[in-house]
């Protein structure tokens, strides 16, 4: 059975109580009994769902907020040094806790599957908690994004497994002892934290090594930085890869394109095995035969979990679909990656046939654009035209001379027709006059672009 709640977390804090991550182990906590509270920023259907489950969720930060009696205070990396809460713990003397250390205290005698990589995490969990609740299995859960509802990002089952994303980005993943781990690609971003593909490599070698032992590393046979990690690994834990090089353990022999859906062939065991994946393109066809070798890895039955798999039909801001108005589709991506910008792109080319594809796109983070800026803008030369938005900040302080223009400038150079918009209120008129029946738009970018699609479906609908 899953264990209970950890002593040192029955009256936790989080500050940004409603970001995806933290708002994950917020309800976790809330559902095993914990005296839930927390701040964020702003109010959300996110910090509601919380509300619902009996969490005190503040709006602002304020020393105020924070309970004299909190057991702990919960934080992530994006949480500076100066926030008032975070300076109260400090004079009442309360532990700080960072949210990576608090999901694997909830893992802690369950049987984890830890999902790695530079793309395709939440996807990847998703599928898997997806297809394991289908099958009874009652997992818990944390997943970077929700599945269908504010709040469903995660849950605390009944069951023995724990499905939860590791996040690469501030080396948090070396906190987790999964059972089976699974690890989708190896790229260089996360600029700020990781200097080089060397760093990265160190920084995956060290998350293998956390495999608990007789467990299990899932990793793609395909993608070079992927292939490289399992050259360097050194044995000692078993590896099962996957994909469609000739040397994979479970080898990806088809993916055969079906509207908005695809039929997958892989080969297990020795013998072919066909299951239907419901979202469009390969590379959500090949997370979800991460997802089946992993688990296979923990005893799951193959022929149970491949045709569990097809229950997953998306998650929020993964090819979302918000919508359609005057013929027109809008459909949100969060793709901010060029390795990931392109993959939905194609997929979307794929399933669209001859359809135009509109893009609005918001690049993500400074230290992201310095160094992608050119591969982004080739990315974009895959849609038909593009508008593009000012560079998102997150977390992160403005780089002098770094701004959208870099990305603008490669895409013209790759041939793409891509317009600078400034003012992100200029978008729904601007996309209503391009847009044509039949066209589909992609609000695209891990910012607030995802704001604009409804308001893109307002000014088609006018």
């Amino acid at each position: 059975m899953a264990p209970g709640l950890p002593t040192a977390m029955d009256r936790p804090h989080f500050i940004g109580i409603g970001g995806a991550g933290m708002s994950g182990i917020a309800k976790i906590l809330a559902q095993r009994g914990a005296r839930v509270a927390g701040s964020d920023a702003k109010d959300s259907a996110t910090a509601e769902a919380l509300r619902a489950l009996g969490a005190t969720v503040h709006i602002g930060h304020a020393a105020a907020h924070l309970a004299d009696d909190a057991s702990c205070v919960v934080v992530s990396s994006a949480i500076r040094e100066d926030n008032p809460e975070l300076r109260r713990a400090a004079e009442l003397g309360i532990p700080v806790v960072h949210r990576s250390d608090a999901l694997a205290a909830l893992m802690d005698g369950a049987r984890p599957i830890a999902v790695a990589g530079t793309h395709g995490k939440t996807t990847t969990t998703s599928m898997l908690a997806v297809a394991l609740t289908e099958l009874g299995r009652e997992p818990s859960y944390a997943i970077g994004g929700d599945l269908d509802a504010p709040g469903s990002n995660a849950l605390h089952g009944a069951g023995e497994i724990f499905v939860a994303e590791a996040d690469e980005s501030d080396r948090s993943f070396h906190t987790y002892a999964p059972e089976v781990a699974i690890i989708l690609n190896v790229e260089l971003d996360h600029h700020a934290n990781y200097a080089s593909m060397e760093e990265i490599h160190e920084s995956f070698e060290t998350f293998v090594g956390r495999i608990v032992p007789g467990g299990t590393l899932v990793i793609s046979a395909d993608h070079e930085g992927a292939r490289e990690l399992t050259r360097r690994l050194d044995g000692s834990v078993r590896t099962v890869t996957y994909g469609e090089s000739a040397d994979a353990d479970v080898r990806v022999l088809s993916v055969v394109p079906q509207g908005l859906k695809s039929e997958v062939t892989v080969e297990l065991d020795g013998g072919p095995l066909t299951f239907t994946v419901s979202v469009p393109g390969k590379h959500y066809a090949h997370n979800a035969v991460a997802a089946l070798a992993a688990g296979v890895a923990l005893g799951v039955p193959a022929a149970e979990l491949a045709p569990a798999l097809a229950a997953y039909t998306g998650v929020k801001r993964r090819l979302q679909l918000k919508g359609e108005a005057a013929g027109v589709q809008v459909i949100d991506s969060y793709a901010h990656h060029p390795t990931e910008m392109t993959a939905d792109l194609e997929a979307m080319r794929a399933a669209a046939g001859d359809a135009r594809i509109l893009v609005v796109f918001q690049p993500h983070l400074f230290s992201r654009t310095r160094e992608l800026g050119k591969e982004m803008g080739h990315a974009l030369a895959l849609a038909d035209a593009s508008l593009v938005l000012d560079i998102y900040p997150a977390r992160e302080d403005p780089i002098p001379g770094v701004t959208s223009e870099l990305i603008i400038e490669a895409a013209r150079a790759a041939g793409a027709d891509v317009t600078a918009v400034h003012d992100a209120a200029e978008v729904p008129g601007a996309v209503a006059g391009m847009a044509k029946p039949g066209d589909l738009v992609l609000t695209m970018g891990a910012g607030d672009v995802t704001d604009l699609g409804p308001r893109i479906l307002d000014r088609l609908s006018n």
